[in-house]
């Protein structure tokens, strides 16, 4: 009788496992955490968003403008790495971020003009690379229209218009702002360490004119105050809004 009672237990059909009922709280959950993992990887390795906070880059990159960076291109190292993602070397003329070599919890932006074993030089403001003369017509800025002889001032000041020759490190980059002449770059502090560099500047994705100076520096006191300058702040984000270059891919 126990083996009879064995055999039809066995011959019974298996209930099968259902999936855990799913409702809408637990979809829309799992597509948020999904969505953080994302970003927090994407932050991490593909791209990260900066904002320009001064003019040393003008007029290609304004104060205000939010740009994208490519964390990966200059990422991989190996030959392998190199084969199968889509990063390349450093090349000249490149505006790169990387940490600011004397402060490296600062974050720099410059264009890059030469490159490990290059001999880099200005003369009255224009740029030789190896001897060659550099068009930089594009992209350059002269605020000045003084030349400074070289050394006519003590400091990095007396080298903004006419830096010696200079040959640039293995593993190093020289790089300059684009506003030739109001820009704290490799004339100063020397080249930019390989290690430091964080990536290109592929676009501008949005772009706002700056609030005036000093605005929003003293909180209003009140409730009806706070929410004057809540509208007033969305109303100047909107109107300040830079349509025309958002979106603009840097060069």
């Amino acid at each position: 009788m126990v083996a009879d009672s064995a055999a039809d237990s066995l011959a019974e059909p298996q209930a099968e496992l259902e999936p855990p009922r799913r409702t809408a709280w637990s979809e829309a959950l799992e597509a948020l955490l999904v969505a953080v993992l994302f970003a927090t990887f994407a932050r991490g390795f593909v791209v990260q968003a900066f904002k320009i906070p001064s003019g040393s880059m003008e007029q290609n990159l304004l104060v205000g403008d939010h740009i994208l960076v490519n964390k990966f291109i200059f990422g991989p190292s190996s030959a392998l790495e190199r084969w199968f993602l889509p990063a390349r070397p450093v090349r000249r003329g490149d505006v790169v971020v990387f940490k600011f070599p004397e402060d490296p919890g600062r974050d720099f932006v410059k264009r890059c003009v030469g490159l490990p074993g290059d001999r880099v030089e200005l003369v009255n403001k224009k740029l030789s690379v190896n001897g060659t003369p550099i068009d930089e017509s594009a992209y350059v800025y002269l605020s000045d229209p003084l030349t400074f002889p070289a050394g006519f001032a003590s400091g990095p000041q007396g080298l903004r218009d006419n830096y010696p020759p200079f040959e640039v490190p293995a593993d190093h980059y020289f790089c300059l702002g684009d506003n030739r002449d109001n820009s704290n770059d490799s004339r100063a502090w020397g080249p930019v360490p390989r290690g430091y560099l964080k990536g290109r500047a592929v676009m501008v994705y949005w772009s706002v004119t700056p609030a005036p100076e000093g605005e929003g520096s003293i909180p209003p006191a009140s409730s009806l105050g706070k929410l004057g300058r809540f509208f007033s702040s969305w109303s100047r984000l909107v109107g300040g809004t830079r349509w025309q270059r958002c979106f603009k891919v840097v060069r």
